[in-house]
């Protein structure tokens, strides 16, 4: 059964903002704005941006361009993962090929 969305109150800076979401996703949602949140006062207290609107827009940027990092290291490291397995892959046939090879000699000798 699908639980009901509910209103809850997000605080960002100095603003309010009343959004809805799924009860088990509520405390994930007051993380993203706690963390927006952080981002936008680092960028008021370096001084180079003014506005609320500027802030959320240079925030949203700087959270982007990190996920966008996040999922290039994700790729690489998938892409790794991916030939060092194809690499076992390899190394494991030769194994059984050697082992053969090792058996069949030692029968040939009995």
């Amino acid at each position: 059964m699908r639980q009901r969305a509910r209103q809850f109150t997000l605080h960002i800076l100095d603003k309010e903002y009343v959004v809805a979401c799924q009860e088990g996703e509520r405390e994930d949602l007051k993380a993203c704005a706690d963390y927006l949140a952080q981002q936008m006062q680092m960028i008021r207290e370096g001084g180079k941006v003014v506005g609320t609107e500027r802030l959320l827009v240079m925030a949203a940027l700087n959270i982007v361009h990190e996920l966008l990092q996040y999922k290039t290291q994700k790729n690489s490291y998938t892409e790794n993962l991916e030939d060092k397995e194809k690499e076992q892959k390899k190394i494991e046939i030769e194994i059984q090929r050697l082992e053969q090879k090792i058996y069949a000699a030692l029968e040939a000798q009995r």
